[in-house]
């Protein structure tokens, strides 16, 4: 992926976002261009245009902090841009570290990971990469994301199982929401992670494969994925509404883990414990563990 061309495409997307009236310029009669002119960006951030237009062309190697800290003001970027834009410099940078990548077919859960996935029993619990790609579970994840498993090729994938199957927008019922948030986070992770074979072959299939996708990827939008509620449509026990918090992992660089849960006492909570019991004769519960012997000592 060319990272200049990420760059070009994404400062002008959200140049043409921003009206002068948002950053109290005169919106004058003679416009041309969507939101702001290079210009205008260029004096809110404090620099030359010769030097913004170089930056906006994909030159943004040797970008100061303080100047992308300008930029991302004069542009109104969110938290999430703002660090899409330091993302995208760091990745232009000569001598840049590449992330800690791991081969998500091979990798498998250290054993204190898998059991502290397994104590989770009231709500789905699950460790995903930059790419969606499920790497590890508890039993009701295996369950609430059934289809995502059943499909072929391994590991399963949340953002492959949203715009290739057509049980998804079942699934999902605000099917356009979770499309989007689910652009934004591939899209997130294309910029810290630029030379990621792996991810952009996956964007090149679903570019390929999907229009859907290819439009909501061409918007360059990114946006913070971390809680939050979302809405769901179960094949088995129906519809249920989750609240959801993503943690990053110490342990495991660029790995997040999310837990769902249920307000208590609500029908989603009930749905949860049904889906449970129907998990547990399906896949069969984990195995309880060994209780420590007693010390026969005095």
């Amino acid at each position: 992926m060319d990272n200049r061309a990420e760059v070009r495409e994404f400062l002008t997307s959200r140049r043409a976002l921003v009206t002068p009236e948002q950053v109290g310029l005169p919106a004058g009669t003679n416009r041309r261009v969507e939101g702001l002119r290079r210009s205008e960006v260029a004096t809110l951030a404090g620099v030359s245009i010769e030097y913004y237009t170089r930056i906006e062309r994909g030159a943004i190697s040797g970008a100061s902090p303080e100047v992308l800290d300008s930029l991302a003001k004069a542009l109104c970027l969110d938290d999430a841009e703002r660090a899409h834009l330091f993302d995208l410099a760091h990745a232009a940078s000569p001598v840049a570290r590449p992330p800690r990548r791991r081969n998500s077919k091979t990798w498998l859960p250290h054993q204190s990971l898998q059991w502290a996935l397994d104590a989770i029993t009231a709500g789905p619990a699950f460790v995903r990469n930059g790419r969606m790609d499920i790497l590890a579970g508890n039993m009701l994840a295996r369950a609430f994301y059934g289809d995502v498993y059943d499909m072929p090729g391994q590991p399963p994938n949340i953002a492959r199982y949203t715009f290739l199957d057509e049980r998804a927008r079942d699934f999902y019922p605000d099917w356009d929401l979770f499309a989007e948030v689910t652009v934004a986070i591939l899209r997130t992770e294309a910029a810290r992670d630029p030379h990621n074979k792996e991810l952009h072959d996956l964007i090149g299939e679903l570019s390929t494969r999907c229009e859907d996708f290819r439009r909501r990827w061409s918007a360059h939008n990114v946006r913070h994925h971390g809680t939050g509620s979302k809405t769901f449509h179960h094949p088995v026990v129906g519809e249920l509404t989750l609240a959801y918090e993503g943690l990053e992992m110490a342990a495991e660089p660029g790995l997040t883990l999310t837990i769902y849960s249920a307000e208590p006492g609500s029908g989603s909570e009930q749905a949860l414990r049904l889906l449970a019991s129907w998990a547990a004769s399906e896949y069969g519960a984990p195995a309880p563990a060994s209780p420590a012997k007693e010390s026969t000592g005095h």
